[in-house]
């Protein structure tokens, strides 16, 4: 749900790095402001467990993070493994140095960054035990071509893992057609921007169709009620309402919504973090294995 923010970069084959907001070939839909940066944090916190507690890497093995954009899912890794070692990457240098710096705020020392394409990596073949990946593939117009680059540095016998969001999986009341409507106009906008906000339903396929075997996919559902204070705060108002609110601006530009259905179907949304309201969304966990021969 929005993490890498690197800019488009061709790679010469007709595929793109992408994680920024220009360009038709794909592009990080949400911005760089400074509140997108909290919601990123806010995201990672609120999801931490639901997401991570299954996420734990041996001592001593070499994990890549690709696109881990500003550190907030870095930081969860980190502390997860202390005793892994990962090597993060994103193509922007800006979003690594802010990423660099999250990291040794916290004081966490098994974290190496360096300034990647996911379609060039500067690593040698079958140079890592795992790959973790988490809200990339969604911005990315070729999602199956980069997770075929990223097995080419994994070892036989390595484990790739990855989470993405589903924005066709939210569910909420009091229902709202305008509300709807305005998660269809995020889902719209990254569809033009080459990315694909429906992609969790999808993980096994594209996992599968990159060449790994043994494909487990696992959905985790986020529900959210008045006995979850936690969850409301954190993810119906901070991350998921702000994060459709985000794109206000390029649905006036693309003229996708009447201005006045826009801001009642905002209105909605963080009606459901209020009392007697309720949101569910499905996040989805894939894991794959890179054949031994």
């Amino acid at each position: 749900m929005g993490e890498n923010n690197d800019e488009i970069r061709d790679n010469g084959t007709g595929g793109g790095r992408v994680t920024h907001t220009r360009g038709k070939r794909g592009g990080y839909v949400h911005g760089h402001s400074r509140r997108e940066l909290e919601r990123l944090q806010d995201q990672a916190s609120a999801l931490s467990d639901l997401l991570h507690h299954d996420t734990c890497y041996p001592p001593g093995s070499r994990v890549l993070e690709a696109g881990c954009g500003v550190g907030a899912q870095t930081r969860i890794l980190a502390r997860h493994s202390p005793e892994a070692l990962f090597t993060s990457v994103d193509v922007s240098p800006d979003t690594v140095a802010q990423a660099r710096e999250s990291i040794a705020r916290d004081g966490l020392s098994n974290v190496t960054f360096r300034e990647a394409d996911i379609f060039r990596l500067p690593f040698d073949r079958e140079s890592f035990d795992h790959v973790f990946v988490c809200f990339l593939p969604e911005h990315l117009p070729d999602p199956v071509r980069a997770l075929e680059c990223l097995k080419e540095v994994l070892k036989p016998g390595g484990t790739i893992t990855i989470i993405e969001g589903d924005h066709g999986s939210a569910f909420f009341h009091p229902d709202s057609q305008e509300a709807r409507q305005a998660i269809g106009c995020l889902v719209e906008i990254q569809r033009r921007m080459g990315g694909n906000a429906l992609i969790g339903r999808e993980l096994f396929h594209l996992v599968h169709d990159a060449g790994f075997s043994s494909v487990r996919v696992s959905p985790r559902f986020v529900y959210a009620d008045g006995n979850r204070p936690d969850l409301v705060e954190g993810f119906t108002r901070n991350t998921f309402t702000a994060m459709v609110e985000g794109v206000a601006e390029k649905v006036r530009e693309l003229d996708l919504m009447d201005t006045g259905a826009w801001q009642r179907g905002i209105r909605d949304l963080y009606r459901t973090a209020g009392l007697g309201g309720t949101f569910c969304y499905t996040f989805f966990k894939a894991t794959g294995v890179k054949d031994q021969g």
